[in-house]
């Protein structure tokens, strides 16, 4: 429970300042964010496939 306190309190804190940012900064910082999350999704697909395949 005292961890979904603090992460509710930390997303307040990341909005907050979202919604003081230009929107090209928030753009960008999400375009980063995707990107970042899209080669962390392409790593773990590619790291599943060779651990599966080796049993």
């Amino acid at each position: 429970m005292l961890f979904l306190v603090a992460a509710f309190m930390l997303l307040g804190v990341v909005l907050g300042t979202v919604a003081h940012a230009p929107l090209t900064v928030t753009g960008a910082l999400a375009a980063v964010i995707a990107v970042w999350l899209g080669v962390f999704a392409v790593r773990e697909r590619i790291g599943r496939r060779r651990h599966t395949s080796a049993d």
